[in-house]
């Protein structure tokens, strides 16, 4: 559910006060930028984060969402470049997400074993990366690497049994391994999940059944 306009408005006049009082508080510009974001207002947002790792440029957290909205406004350099700051903090945790992004935009790239490589940090820092392992999936997939996409997908259902596109990735796995009837029941669960199965997808597998 969406938060009212008028609830946002206040807790954004609340943070920029905050803001005013103490303009060296990492914590209040970094709110006030999330809130900025979920309004709408991504270049104020940008404005805030910018201030935060002015702040603290190990602020991990602070790049990962500059990071995500510059990915948002298609600027991708931009977004890799924060990205790859956040891995600068050794040992946090928000590392995973980090690599994870990168992994994004190097599979957006075309760049697939450098996606595999950087999804493969993902869950090597944070193993409950859920997203860490689908995406990991997908890049096997497109590899052609069957076997390590159907062991990613089993790990990402490990952790959710309910995330359609985990079912859905499984299902692909599977196919190109020529295990169709299970291929099926993989496809099948994650449409049960309520995940869009690519029509193309769902006549292949059919038709080899």
């Amino acid at each position: 559910m969406t938060e009212p306009t008028e609830n946002l408005d206040k807790i954004i006049a609340e943070l920029e006060e905050k803001c005013s009082e103490t303009p060296e508080s990492l914590m209040a510009h970094h709110h006030l930028a999330l809130v900025y974001r979920k309004a709408g207002r991504s270049e104020d947002a940008i404005r805030e984060l910018k201030r935060a790792v002015e702040i603290d440029e190990f602020s991990s957290e602070s790049h990962i969402n500059l990071g995500a909205i510059y990915y948002e406004q298609g600027r991708i350099d931009e977004s890799l470049a924060a990205n790859k700051k956040a891995l600068f903090n050794a040992g946090h945790p928000a590392q995973g997400q980090a690599h994870n992004n990168i992994g994004l935009i190097m599979q957006q790239r075309g760049n697939i074993k450098e996606a595999i490589d950087s999804y493969t940090k993902a869950v090597q820092n944070d193993p409950r990366l859920m997203m860490g392992w689908v995406n990991l999936a997908t890049a096997h997939v497109m590899a052609g690497s069957f076997n390590e996409a159907e062991s990613a997908a089993r790990k990402a259902l490990e952790l959710d049994p309910d995330f359609g596109m985990a079912h859905n990735n499984l299902a692909v796995a599977l196919y190109y391994s020529k295990e169709y009837k299970a291929a099926r029941d993989a496809m099948n669960k994650a449409r049960e999940k309520g995940y869009e199965v690519d029509p193309r997808f769902i006549e292949a597998v059919n038709k080899e059944l």
